[in-house]
C-alpha cells in the first residue's frame, strides 16, 4: 500500500487568445477558460498507475482561488480519491518559493510515500515548485522523468530521464519528490461515472492558519522577485521567395541570411 500525493495547479487553457492587462504586468481575466495543467496529467495518471500496482491512494494538493477546485474535481474524475485545496486571500502574487512552501506545509499533514507534480505549469515554464517542495521536506527529488519503475515494497525507485543524445538512470529512494515528462504515459479521459462520483469525493479547504504559516510572509509583498512587464510576441512579417535557377537562388539566399537575417 502506497500513501500518493500529485500537486496540481489550474492555468489557463493554452487555446485561449491571451491579452494583457492595463496594468502590463499581468494577462487579462476576461474570457479566460481555466483547466488543469497538461503535465500535471501525466502526474495524476503515474499516480494512478502506482496505485493500480501497489494499491494505497492518491491524494491531490494545490493552491489557488475559489475555481482552483475545479482542478481538483478532473483529477478526481480521473480516478484520484481526495483532494487537498489550500486557498487564502493572502496568497495572491505569491511567488514560486512561497507556493513550494504553503504546498509542502499541506504535504506534511499527509501521509506520503511518493510525491508526483508535474515538470513545469504552463502559464510560466517555471518548473521551479516541484523542486523546492522536495528541499523544504529534505528528500531526494527526479526532474522530467520518463519512466519510473517502483521497487516491491515501495522503498525505492529508478527513474529514467531523457537528456541530449541518451536517457539517464537515477535510482532513488522514497519517500521523493518526482516530476512528469509528456513522454512518462499517456493521461487517460474521465469516464462519464468517474465525473459522476468526482462530485461526491472529499476536497479539504486549508488556509494559511490552518498550516501554521504566517499570512504575511506570502502574497505578492513578501514575493523574492518582480514582475515589471509583459509584451505580446512581436507580429511576424511573411516569408520570401526567392526565384531563379537554383545556383542562383542558393546564392541570393547566402547573401540575405548574411546581410538581412545576419544568422551567418
Amino acid at each position: 500500500m502506497m500513501n500518493i500525493i500529485v500537486c496540481v495547479k489550474q492555468v489557463p487553457d493554452t487555446a485561449a487568445t491571451i491579452k494583457l492587462d492595463p496594468t502590463g504586468k499581468s494577462i487579462s481575466q476576461e474570457n479566460i477558460t481555466y483547466v488543469l495543467n497538461p503535465f500535471d496529467e501525466y502526474a495524476i495518471e503515474e499516480a494512478l498507475q502506482t496505485k493500480e500496482k501497489f494499491g494505497g491512494e492518491v491524494t491531490l494538493v494545490t493552491m489557488g482561488p475559489d475555481r482552483a477546485e475545479e482542478a481538483l474535481r478532473t483529477g478526481l474524475a480521473m480516478g484520484a480519491d481526495k483532494g487537498i485545496h489550500i486557498t487564502d486571500p493572502q496568497l495572491a502574487g505569491t511567488d514560486f518559493f512561497g507556493t513550494a512552501r504553503v504546498l509542502a506545509a499541506a504535504i506534511k499533514t499527509v501521509p506520503h510515500d511518493i510525491i508526483f507534480c508535474g515538470k513545469v505549469a504552463v502559464d510560466d515554464n517555471a518548473g521551479q515548485v516541484g523542486p523546492q517542495i522536495a528541499e523544504l521536506l529534505g528528500i531526494p527529488q527526479v526532474t522530467a522523468a520518463t519512466k519510473v519503475e517502483i521497487a516491491e515494497g515501495g522503498a525505492s525507485a529508478k527513474v529514467n530521464r531523457e537528456i541530449e543524445g541518451a536517457t539517464e538512470v537515477l535510482q532513488t529512494s522514497l519517500p521523493a519528490v518526482i516530476t512528469a515528462e509528456k513522454d512518462l504515459n499517456q493521461p487517460r479521459y474521465p469516464s462519464l461515472p468517474g465525473i459522476m462520483k468526482a462530485k461526491q469525493k472529499p476536497v479539504q479547504k486549508m488556509t494559511l492558519a490552518d498550516l501554521g504559516l504566517n499570512p504575511a510572509e506570502f502574497g505578492s509583498g513578501a514575493s523574492k522577485f518582480e514582475i515589471t512587464s509583459m509584451a505580446m510576441p512581436s507580429k511576424r512579417e511573411g516569408g520570401r521567395i526567392i526565384q531563379g535557377d537554383l545556383p542562383v537562388a542558393v546564392k541570393e539566399l547566402v547573401k540575405l541570411l548574411h546581410e538581412e537575417a545576419k544568422v551567418i
